[in-house]
């Protein structure tokens, strides 16, 4: 794509082994851009990086460890140079009723997401800031309202979007501008599995039906990328999701009526158990965290 300000850029990407971060890594490589790719699965990062048009790198990081994450951005500012954007995008997640959740692993979402973004925050606001940079948060429609049986990945979206908006304040005489990007629903292996689960398909079905649509994670990426290009401080995929901005604190007791209605029937239908890690991705993390202790 011609004319891109992505173009010749370094935009570091996290989460980019497979579902969005891969079509996001994919989506600023089709600007220009040179894509640094960090997550878990080495081969799998260099899988995606081998279908890119262009030269990338690839680091298999653990954003819950700050120490990789330094060498990361070491490495990147030596092999490919500062990092013009960074796109705080990994993220797992696990469905099921919180008084039965495994306290580790609803604790190791918000780790992952919320203080892993941070994390990345800190690693490459140096490069962001030398490079009058964007640093774009991957937020979600579980920020404006929270969900039933989702308790920590809606803990950790929440966490996210407040973060990004004091990052926001915090660096913008730094010339360092910040975004977060508002997601719905999107076609990735978390997604496909958490439909596998009755349960939650139900919950979604029972969404308005915009808001329980699936759409295609090269659209999510595309838009969001185009965002990123004009540094918008918030971006939304797909674009209506900015109308629920002015009436989110009507969301809580919606939800609560959906829920006071449904859950009682679904639950006497089926035990409604932790569903453990979502998706590929959400097992990969697992193991990379038995490995580490």
């Amino acid at each position: 794509m011609r004319n891109s300000p992505l173009e010749g850029r370094v935009v570091v990407v996290t989460g980019a082994a497979r579902g969005v971060g891969a079509a996001l890594a994919r989506e600023v490589a089709r600007r220009g851009a040179v894509p640094v790719l960090l997550g878990h699965e080495k081969s799998r990062l260099d899988q995606v990086a081998a279908g890119l048009p262009g030269p990338a790198l690839t680091l298999e990081v653990d954003v819950t460890d700050a120490s990789a994450l330094r060498r990361a951005a070491l490495t990147t500012r030596d092999r490919v140079g500062r990092p013009s954007a960074v796109i705080a995008n990994a993220g797992v997640a696990e469905g099921g009723p919180f008084v039965s959740s495994d306290p580790q692993q609803w604790r190791r979402v918000i780790d992952v997401n919320l203080t892993g973004s941070a994390q990345t925050a800190r690693a490459f606001l140096p490069d962001l800031i030398a490079t009058g940079g964007y640093y774009l948060q991957i937020a979600s429609l579980a920020s404006f309202g929270s969900a039933p049986l989702m308790s920590a990945y809606c803990a950790s979206k929440a966490g996210v979007e407040a973060f990004a908006h004091a990052l926001q304040a915090e660096v913008a005489h730094e010339g360092v501008g910040v975004g977060i990007a508002y997601l719905n629903w999107t076609d990735t292996d978390m997604v496909r599995d958490a439909d596998r689960h009755t349960v939650l398909r139900e919950l979604r079905a029972h969404m308005p039906p915009p808001a329980r649509r699936v759409h295609r994670v090269e659209a999510v990426a595309a838009r969001v990328v185009r965002g990123l290009e004009c540094r918008r401080p918030s971006v939304y995929a797909p674009g209506w999701l900015r109308l629920v901005q002015p009436v989110r604190a009507a969301l809580p007791p919606v939800v609560v009526r959906v829920s006071r209605r449904h859950l009682p029937r679904l639950q006497a239908e089926r035990a409604l158990n932790p569903t453990g890690p979502l998706g590929a991705g959400g097992r990969a993390d697992r193991e990379a965290a038995e490995r580490s202790g």
